[in-house]
């Protein structure tokens, strides 16, 4: 896994007015703790954080420069990153220091390749899952997990058992829980509804005119029994 360097400095924490001040600089206010280390406030570039943000997949770990010996060197993950609600803006963020020569968890995001063979049956690939938590050495975290969905057909399903990990990564789970489908071609019945529907509009037209002509002869022979008996009445 490729390290990314990240500028960061002790700060203060005696008032709010200071973290607004920082903000107003560029930077942004964080915390660097860990196993082993204490909680320290410190800040960091704005600009500096929001490139390692974006390209978090190729640098999650984290080498720390600093004019100051307690913070240079040491290497650490993003645990947390605040940002405003609108704005987007990062407001907080939270560095965790890692040792290199332990073994970490985290969790990392999964990649699906290959077409689906239940896509030429009308089938949607389906993902439940988009990351997987993994443990390794923090420099052995991968970008992502490659997951294979060729041979997958409508209503299969793949597994975090199947997925095949590179290296010392090993998964973590309890359950064995699917993370990608391909689902039936549900869609598609609407329009066979629809036809469906119009063919049985189709063959009740014809009955509805006949009913519809039937109608006016009916009437009109209404009136002429109604006609008859009434001249029948006068002649009498």
């Amino acid at each position: 896994m490729e390290t990314g360097e990240l500028l960061c400095e002790k700060r203060e924490t005696r008032s709010k007015g200071l973290v607004h001040q920082l903000r107003h600089q560029g930077r942004v206010p964080a915390i660097l703790y860990g196993p082993k280390t204490a909680a320290t406030a410190v800040s960091v570039s704005e600009a500096e954080l929001q490139a390692r943000v974006a390209h978090i997949a190729t640098s999650r770990i984290i080498r720390l420069k600093s004019n100051s010996a307690e913070i240079d060197g040491r290497h650490v993950i993003l645990k947390e990153v605040q940002r405003a609600p609108v704005s987007r803006r990062i407001l907080h963020a939270d560095l965790y220091e890692v040792d290199l020569s332990r073994a970490i968890r985290v969790s990392v995001p999964l990649k699906f390749v290959g077409r689906a063979a239940g896509i030429a049956a009308g089938g949607i690939l389906q993902p439940l899952e988009r990351q997987v938590e993994v443990e390794c050495l923090p420099l052995e975290i991968p970008e992502s997990v490659e997951v294979d969905v060729t041979e997958l057909g409508v209503h299969d399903v793949i597994h975090v058992s199947a997925v095949k990990f590179a290296g010392n990564v090993k998964p973590i789970y309890e359950t064995d829980y699917p993370i990608v489908t391909v689902l039936p071609p549900t869609v598609a019945e609407a329009p066979a509804a629809a036809a469906a529907a119009e063919g049985e509009a189709a063959e009740a037209a014809p009955a509805a005119a006949e009913g519809a002509a039937a109608a006016p002869a009916a009437a009109g022979a209404k009136e002429s029994g109604g006609a008859a008996a009434a001249g029948g009445q006068k002649k009498g």
